[in-house]
């Protein structure tokens, strides 16, 4: 039988390519990790001392900067010919006098979880499902200024203006009413503090004052880095198809050459927590005494049962971790479902979780090697230093923790209230769980970062923040990626750190495919070739290339290119087999 190498259209085989193709190298990963969120070692850690130590601490490491700005702002404030006067705490504030005061904001609100409602619930059945939002109708919270002295109930229409919550350090300015309230006339925040210079900590100038820095050294280009989030693997076969995609695209794998140049300019990936799917969840009393009607009557267990671990999950995220680490850097930052401690700082999920991807780790005898590795698990919150640029991320829950005490639904103007509080956890330890801090709080912004990420959001998100003293901070809402199947790239060398999303789509295709070429793309797979570039060749029958798709909308400023496939249910080998459509798209931002 002849065979035609002419290319075509419909043609699975066509004649090898005679162009001389580049090789790739990946752009080199610059990391230089901090140890802000560490927690102490052993003995030293313990949970005896009271919280009562964190608020005050981080009233005086606040109060300075927040003395500051109100000073400069309130300097020639003049209301019926007087000016107001500082008063240095709360219960010094009398009736009709003009002054301000800083303090600690408290949240009062009827729908706020209380530790004693819950010890009376404890006869309950099972618990009601946690709530959305502690607010109701708008004014039914009360606010409440306290510092080491005692509390003073604010009231104003300023205050339905500002968005607060419980934890901030603020100054307010006005005057106590015949109720014993403090009419509020307006509100000052820390704002955000000092940025530091890009690489001043990889050149040994970070010690310096600001003024007396020098220019920067010469450093290599830092190309970008990927931001993932909300992975959610339950080792289920749904999760294999998705992460595949993501693992090619990551490696180079798919696609065509243009786009396989620009994946290698990305030095970095960052996974922004909940990688695994309730990876400890704790079951409702409902769920108990459903189990233990189920399990009447049968032979008791006691201690731990060991059909009842399941290691698929912890499995699939190792071997993701493995397949990519030989070409890419990356740093975990675990989540609420990752098995780890569940309250902040939460610390690095344990290496003996990774048997595989431990490899690029540094040995436990040496965990301050300055020798660079291509796996650094981490704490959440986290801060490092990436090319140069200084990066905080969250996993998601101080910012979910906030959104349940404002009205509004922007996620990315609660990210700038954290910075101009200069807090990364206000929340805790109020309503957020957290370790007792005894000597500072370290959830309190010593510099001021580059980049300011949060993970595991309801969608993507991006803007820029601008400080008092010229600081521009690239703040991101990074979504889960098992929900919206997106990525977000940040290139490093952009003045703005500008940001672009790939997106991996999957939607139910229509039918009236070539089995046969199905098939074969199948038995491909099985023998270990790309899974996407085949994809590709069952739709196109030819090795495609990123085309623009006019009919998905997008915003007036982004660039959009879409690929489209077509690929198998299940998993394994099976994924080839079956009628399911996928796009990559990019857009710029």
């Amino acid at each position: 039988m002849a065979v035609d190498h002419t290319p075509s259209d419909n043609a699975l085989l066509s004649a090898p390519s005679k162009d001389q193709r580049e090789t790739l190298n990946r752009t080199p990963s610059h990391y230089n990790p901090l140890t802000t969120f560490d927690l102490p070692k052993g003995e030293q850690r313990h949970y005896q001392q009271q919280y009562a130590d964190m608020y005050y601490t981080r009233l005086a490491k606040l109060k300075p900067a927040v003395v500051k700005v109100a000073a400069d702002a309130w300097s020639e404030l003049d209301i019926g010919g007087e000016s107001p006067r500082q008063v240095e705490r709360v219960l010094d504030v009398r009736q009709g006098d003009l002054c301000w005061v800083v303090g600690t904001c408290y949240m009062e609100m009827p729908l706020k979880p209380n530790v004693l409602d819950d010890i009376g619930k404890e006869h309950w059945i099972a618990a009601p499902p946690p709530r959305v939002k502690y607010v109701e109708d708008e004014g039914k919270e009360q606010m409440m200024l306290e510092d080491e002295s005692g509390r003073l109930r604010l009231t104003g229409g300023v205050l339905s203006e500002v968005l607060l919550v419980t934890g901030a350090i603020i100054a307010v300015v006005g005057t106590e009413n015949k109720d014993g309230d403090f009419e509020v006339i307006d509100i000052r925040v820390p704002d955000l503090p000092e940025q530091p210079q890009r690489w001043e900590r990889d050149d040994g100038y970070s010690d310096l004052p600001r003024d007396k820095k020098p220019p920067p050294k010469s450093h290599p280009k830092g190309g970008k880095v990927a931001i993932v989030s909300g992975l959610s693997i339950s080792g289920d076969a749904g999760d294999t198809l998705t992460l595949d995609l993501l693992l090619e695209y990551l490696l180079g794998e798919s696609t065509g050459p243009d786009d396989q140049a620009e994946t290698s300019t990305i030095s970095h990936l960052i996974i922004a927590g909940n990688s695994l799917s309730n990876a400890s969840p704790i079951p409702s009393r409902s769920a108990l005494a459903a189990a233990a009607a189920k399990n009447r009557g049968a032979a008791k267990k006691y201690g731990y049962d060991s059909s009842a671990y399941n290691a698929a999950p912890t499995d699939r995220l190792d071997t993701f971790l493995a397949n990519l680490l030989p070409s890419i850097p990356v740093t975990l930052l675990p989540g609420e479902h990752d098995p780890t401690s569940t309250s902040l700082p939460q610390p690095p999920i344990h290496a003996a979780m990774f048997p595989y991807s431990r490899a690029y780790m540094p040995h436990p005898s040496q965990p301050t090697s300055n020798e660079p590795h291509y796996f650094h698990p981490t704490t959440n919150p986290s801060t490092f230093d990436l090319s140069g640029h200084r990066f905080l991320g969250t996993s998601g829950q101080p910012l979910d923790d906030i959104y349940r005490y404002v009205h509004g639904d922007s996620r990315l103007e609660m990210m700038e209230a954290m910075l101009r509080w200069r807090l990364v956890a206000p929340t805790a330890p109020d309503t957020l769980w957290c370790y007792p801090f005894q000597d500072g709080d370290a959830f309190v912004m010593e510099e001021c970062p580059h980049l300011f990420f949060v993970g595991n959001q309801p969608k993507f998100e991006t803007g820029l923040v601008e400080g008092p003293g010229g600081e521009r901070v690239r703040v991101v809402a990074v979504p889960g990626y098992r929900e919206t199947g997106e990525v977000v790239v940040v290139d490093l060398e952009s003045d703005e750190l500008g940001v672009e999303v790939v997106r991996v789509e999957v939607f139910e295709g229509g039918g009236g495919r070539n089995e046969e070429m199905i098939e074969r793309a199948r038995r491909r797979y099985s023998m270990g070739e790309p899974l996407l570039l085949l994809l590709l060749e069952v739709v196109a029958g030819d090795i495609p290339h990123l085309h623009h798709d006019s009919q998905t909308t997008t915003p007036a400023n982004a660039h959009q290119q879409t690929l489209s496939n077509v690929a198998g249910e299940g998993g394994g080998a099976e994924k080839a087999a079956a009628k399911a459509v996928y796009t990559i798209q990019h857009w710029q931002s």
